[in-house]
């Protein structure tokens, strides 16, 4: 599937823009747990994470941005992520239950254009 109307940019890369809203009270457990554990995940199969941002307005929204080299390696570094060890033996169960919605938005920019962990 062809997902942009125009050539990849010099030093660009993908970036998912994320959103989650979490039950009432769970965002400080969530958020712990994501920086202890998730983070250091994605960092070992090579994503990039930017965040997470807690929203001043609504205590129990966050944000974060996740990259990826390219498009083509989007899918197969989630999947390594969702389908690993860590994912399904812990976070999924530990996560999922404090999620009540998320949306991501996927968008092209330059790599230096955020500071990356």
């Amino acid at each position: 599937m062809d997902w942009g109307l125009h050539e990849r940019k010099e030093g660009a890369m993908i970036v998912e823009l994320r959103t989650y809203r979490l039950k009432a009270g769970c965002c400080e457990a969530f958020l712990e747990a994501f920086r202890a554990k998730s983070m250091p995940a994605h960092a070992e199969i090579g994503m990039k994470i930017a965040g997470p941002w807690v929203s001043l307005e609504e205590p129990d929204t966050f944000f974060f941005m996740r990259g990826f080299p390219d498009m083509e390696s989007r899918e197969p570094m989630k999947a390594k992520f969702y389908e690993g060890e860590l994912w399904k033996r812990e976070l999924e169960a530990q996560l999922m239950p404090m999620i009540v919605s998320y949306e991501v938005v996927l968008v092209e920019m330059r790599e230096d254009g955020v500071k990356w962990t």
